[in-house]
């Protein structure tokens, strides 16, 4: 099957995309709308990486982009389950995927290659493609069985599904072995109980991967939890209102509900009460790629950053000539630089082997940037 950037070029030329105008006269641009080169070279990127950025940031600021500031002030995408089809079109929902279930049998690299477009276009997107791409697809990928991978992958690739995973509680966010969320054995299903707060994509999702409680009595209660695939629709499955949020508008956050949910025991997950070696693994590769969220509102600041101080005016000049604007800009790109060379070095050795160590490096150094 063809590469993701293979049909992001396809699709580029199909669909005639703008040439993109840079804002700043003088100041040529090798990613869309950014004024600073961003120099794929340097990171030691294949051709086919860089068409994929070029291709991705291409399309996302043609077709995402201008949209952003609306979806971010009424919290709401309209036009969500199109968009999802139509990168479903370009190959990179199922980017980790193989290629039998439609996916495009990339790594970890491309993966966060095209996270951060995502976020330099709309964060609020990006977190919402990430919670599909990799908490629900990519879980699947590594854990499901060959009946589920047939059932789900393809939808969930060709965007006609959107995936989440459902996890936390009031009382259990990071401690996953407090959920209360029970899952009691009838036959040949379980019936699940309780609730589950604060999901991405909850009140679109078609598909979730979802952590409750077999066994409350195991010792130690890590062998407590197993992991279901609960599809929308089955009895005794709801969501509630969708969450106003401080942040990150513009994709849906809600608490879900069970009440007597019956779920096929062929839905679960790997191993009966194994479910957090499944989770805590998912959580080593959701820091990798979720840290190229943070690099990618990095990038995006400085997009509207750099134009600005060619624009402003201060006794008499640009205030781009001003040492002190020049320290801050060159601190901002400094750190950018560092943080997504540093995620591009864990991302290439995790298509490798797989570094734990290095993973929760790249998670602090992102979310710990100055201010």
């Amino acid at each position: 099957m063809a590469t993701a950037a293979w049909h992001l070029g396809s699709s580029v030329a199909k669909w005639g995309l703008r040439p993109l105008v840079v804002p700043v006269v003088g100041l040529v641009s090798q990613r869309a709308l950014s004024v600073l080169p961003v120099n794929d070279e340097i990171k030691g990127l294949n051709e086919e990486q860089k068409q994929l950025c070029q291709n991705m940031a291409k399309f996302l600021q043609e077709y995402l982009a201008p949209k952003a500031q609306e979806i971010d002030q009424n919290n709401e995408f309209k036009n969500l389950r199109e968009f999802w089809k139509q990168l479903g079109n370009l190959g990179v929902l199922g980017i980790t995927a193989p290629a039998q279930y439609g996916g495009s049998g990339l790594g970890y690299l491309e993966h966060v290659l095209v996270m951060e477009e995502r976020f330099r276009a709309l964060a609020a997107v990006g977190l919402s493609y990430g919670a599909h791409s990799n908490l629900c697809i990519n879980q699947l990928v590594c854990n499901g069985n060959e009946a589920q991978k047939e059932k789900y992958l393809p939808k969930l690739i060709s965007g006609e599904y959107i995936g989440a995973l459902v996890r936390s509680e009031p009382d259990a966010g990071s401690n996953v072995v407090s959920v209360k969320l029970k899952a009691e054995t009838k036959g040949d299903h379980y019936i699940l109980s309780g609730d589950k707060f604060w999901i991405t994509n909850g009140p679109d999702a078609d598909v979730q991967i979802v952590y409750a409680k077999t066994d409350p009595a195991a010792v130690p209660a890590s062998r407590s939890i197993t992991a279901f695939i609960v599809e929308k629709g089955m009895p005794g499955f709801s969501t509630s209102q969708k969450l106003d949020k401080l942040g990150m508008w513009g994709f849906n956050t809600c608490d879900l509900v069970f009440e007597g949910c019956k779920i096929p025991a062929l839905n679960i997950q790997g191993h009966l009460s194994k479910g957090v070696y499944l989770l805590m693994s998912g959580l080593d590769l959701e820091r990798l790629v979720l840290s190229r969220g943070p690099t990618g509102i990095m990038q995006a600041v400085l997009d509207h950053t750099i134009p600005y101080l060619h624009m402003r005016e201060d006794f008499g000049q640009k205030i781009v000539h001003f040492q002190l604007m020049q320290r801050k800009m060159a601190d901002m790109y400094i750190w950018l630089m560092a943080c997504r060379q540093h995620v591009y070095n864990v991302a290439k050795n995790i298509d490798g082997q797989l570094d734990r160590e290095k993973l929760l490096v790249v998670y602090d150094m992102s979310q710990d940037m100055p201010k």
